[in-house]
């Protein structure tokens, strides 16, 4: 499978549903590897355009991949090696169709369920024949304009009552897990 991962800190939303740029955590970046390597994920890229925020995630890549993190814990750094900080969803666009020749199939996710999106089993379906990039958004869920500028929305996942609000970690577990997972 040709898939990626994106972790988007802007544009998001705040709680008011204002246009933003979260913060990087650090958290986020170790166990969305972790996941990333664990299902064989081509690339994450951690997309923010604040250079003080790529700095971190260079910092935290650095440590991990050649720094005393490499020697400390070569699991990590195997994890860590896939990290890409970049600018931007376009430039992240850029960098897979550089590598697969092709430009992917972009798939975002949401908690909400929106007017296109897809299931799980025809997500898995495309993932199957094509380079897929799965963009996961940060603070309080992509903004419109990103979920109007992607191939699909992937269905929310449904928990059992109507509260959904997972953490990006979590959220990213069970959705790459069910469109990656074993069956």
């Amino acid at each position: 499978m040709r898939t990626y991962v994106g972790l988007v800190h802007y544009p998001v939303y705040n709680k008011n549903m204002e246009k933003i740029a979260s913060s990087i955590t650090t958290l986020d970046i170790h166990d969305i590897a972790r996941l990333s390597r664990t299902y064989e994920v081509k690339r994450f890229y951690v997309i923010t355009p604040l250079i003080d925020q790529q700095r971190i995630v260079k910092a935290i890549i650095d440590h991990w991949t050649k720094g005393y993190g490499a020697k400390y814990n070569p699991d990590r750094k195997e994890a860590i090696r896939l990290v890409d900080v970049v600018e931007s969803i376009e430039e992240a666009v850029r960098k897979i169709e550089e590598r697969e020749k092709e430009r992917p199939v972009i798939i975002a996710t949401d908690a909400k369920r929106q007017k296109r999106f897809i299931s799980f089993e025809d997500a898995r379906k495309i993932l199957e024949k094509k380079t897929v990039f799965i963009l996961f958004g940060t603070a309080w869920g992509l903004h419109k304009e990103v979920l109007e500028n992607v191939d699909f929305v992937l269905e929310p996942i449904y928990g059992r009552g109507d509260y959904r609000h997972l953490s990006v970690r979590t959220a990213a577990a069970i959705i790459i897990d069910r469109l990656i997972g074993e069956g």
